[in-house]
């Protein structure tokens, strides 16, 4: 497929708000979309060119990209600064300038979808001397042969800012719409709603994706086998090795609410400070992903040895935290003081040591060849208490109670609390396991002013002795329609990294990440995630979001968390307005 038709369907999206449209968008591209190139296609639609479980990353900052931008085009770097700095997005600077390119194009050629994919792949495998010519070489290769259009969204993907709006919900249902019999055009465009009559034979037809995609995190690989039908679609199981989603947990501020969420009589286990760990065994092999789907495997050989010695079951996927603690005093210890193992690629056996972590398990999803995300939590959790033998500050099982009594709860929640854990998880007995979803199945009881976890939006440059490093940052909640600004914050990072999180780790995190810079001010790609202390939510109409945080301080870097796993605008306005009421 050329690289035109794609660029045109980015454009149709981009251009519209309504949901159903960027479906029926999306679901008439995939129709025409070839088996070679749909992979491709999927990968692309969500700004991409590796999937979660791929660590390798694009990697090339905007001022890369302007100096390919110069050389498809002719045009000199300043020029394009300039037009930079007024426009705002260097995708738009990129398909004016290709409009008039001042270059011979005689020997460029159009386009397509495998070559465009191919090209920003090699871009990640470009390292040490001369890479970053290499890298100018080969994006401007592509803008030389594109047409303006193309350049605009080429530039995007390669800075990772597609903004097109495709949400995994949309592609999922587009997926449904374009391969799945019954659904088009039932729909109404103008009140964007699915028509009443065709509800059910929608829900039933997405829900067919869904479950595919629980099962094995792939839209490539899901979109391929509904093109093949439904039958097929339903035949894909969960593969051990392949890293599902896991189930998120909505936030509560009472044990009173807890239980009105989740029914009576609910487990309550403890909830730790630690980090999740979705752990995969077959046979004498395990494999350890972090919740962002990242294999570590290699960072935490004990963790290894405590599955391999401790739990009796050929093949597995258990869903655990693993909580640092004191080797000395055996009491548990903050995320920050284990985190630092995650991204560990040397001296990994003096870290187990120094920081130990106590793997605790509170979640099976497969089981000796059985797919266990329709099994009935309390079925699940049996499985868990038959197979794994309990080693104290090796390898346990979640601390837990079932109760319908508020007092207990709270009692049970200050045990947690004192024992330097976060807090407790409700869980209702009967609740499946939803892979990436926050459902009411399992919800989590912190403090009202639990931080927040926020990604990093922007910054400053700073003056003085902090020049060169990013000392105000922006930072932004989730939403529906993307990411809100919910403040400013530089107090809590340190200047010596000795001293705990560091303005210079803060700005080697986001130096790769830039999109822009306006003077001291720059925008970066949301990908950076730290957690905010406040000391209180406010309205405010100065942020997109609506609210600013009083206050603000950083507490630590979360590399545990996606973008897309943040505090949500939702969760801001329930603490908002329940503070109001305290």
């Amino acid at each position: 497929m050329e690289y035109i038709k794609l660029a045109e369907a980015y454009s149709e999206l981009e251009n519209t708000s309504k949901r159903l449209h960027k479906t029926f968008i999306i679901s008439q591209l995939l129709k025409e979309t070839s088996e070679e190139d749909l992979e491709h296609i999927i990968m692309l639609l969500q700004g991409r060119v590796f999937t979660d479980a791929d660590d390798r990353e694009i990697g090339v900052a905007a001022k890369l990209v302007l100096k390919a931008i110069s050389v498809s085009t002719g045009f000199s770097i300043s020029n394009i600064e300039k037009m930079w700095k007024e426009i705002g997005d260097l995708g738009e600077v990129a398909e004016k300038l290709c409009g008039k390119k001042t270059q011979n194009t005689l020997f460029s050629s159009d386009l397509d979808i495998k070559e465009v994919f191919s090209n920003l792949q090699k871009l990640a495998s470009l390292e040490g001397m001369g890479s970053v010519d290499q890298k100018v070489k080969l994006i401007s290769k592509l803008l030389t042969s594109a047409k303006p259009l193309e350049a605009k969204y080429v530039v995007r993907t390669v800075l990772q800012d597609l903004r097109v709006g495709v949400a995994e919900g949309t592609l999922r249902d587009a997926i449904a719409w374009a391969y799945l019999p019954g659904i088009l055009p039932n729909y109404d465009l103008d009140t964007n709603q699915i028509n009443p009559e065709n509800r059910e034979e929608y829900n039933f037809q997405v829900e067919a994706v869904q479950s595919a995609l629980n099962k094995i995190n792939d839209f490539s690989k899901v979109a391929i086998t509904a093109k093949k039908g439904i039958e097929e679609l339903n035949k894909i199981k969960i593969v051990v090795g392949k890293p599902l989603k896991v189930m998120l947990a909505q936030k509560v501020l009472n044990v009173v609410e807890a239980f009105e969420t989740v029914g009576k009589p609910a487990v309550l286990e403890f909830k730790y400070d630690g980090f999740r760990m979705q752990i995969h065994k077959f046979e004498d092999k395990v494999t350890i992903f972090t919740r962002r789907l990242e294999e570590v495997t290699n960072q935490f050989p004990e963790v290894e040895d405590f599955v391999l010695n401790n739990v009796s079951a050929d093949s597995c996927i258990l869903d655990c935290e693993a909580a640092g603690f004191d080797s000395k005093t055996g009491k548990y210890t903050p995320f920050q003081s284990i985190s630092q193992r995650i991204k560990r690629k040397y001296d990994i056996e003096k870290m187990a040591k120094d920081f130990p972590v106590e793997l605790n398990i509170f979640d099976i999803i497969y089981f000796n060849g059985e797919d266990l995300l329709s099994t009935p939590f309390k079925e699940r959790r049996a499985i868990i208490e038959r197979i794994v033998k309990e080693e104290e500050k090796k390898i346990v099982l979640s601390k837990k109670i079932i109760s319908s009594s508020e007092e207990e709860a709270q009692e049970f929640f200050d045990e947690s609390i004192s024992l330097g854990n976060e807090g407790l998880m409700f869980k209702n007995l009967e609740g499946v396991y939803k892979p990436g979803s926050r459902v009411g199945y399992m919800i989590k009881l912190k403090d009202v002013q639990d931080p927040l976890d926020v990604v990093i939006l922007g910054g400053e440059w700073g003056q003085g002795k902090r020049s060169g490093w990013v000392t105000s940052l922006t930072i932004g909640i989730l939403s529906n329609d993307g990411f809100l600004e919910i403040g400013h914050v530089g107090t809590g990072l340190k200047e010596k990294p000795e001293e705990g999180l560091s303005f210079g780790e803060i700005t080697e995190l986001l130096r790769p990440n830039i999109l822009e810079e306006k003077g001291r001010e720059l925008v970066v790609k949301p990908s950076v995630v730290i957690s905010i202390e406040y000391e209180e939510i406010q309205k405010s109409p100065g942020y997109s979001s609506g609210f600013a945080l009083r206050f603000p301080r950083v507490k630590l870097l979360r590399s545990d968390r996606r973008s897309d796993e943040i505090t949500t605008l939702e969760e801001v306005e329930d603490l908002f307005y329940n503070q109001k009421k305290s």
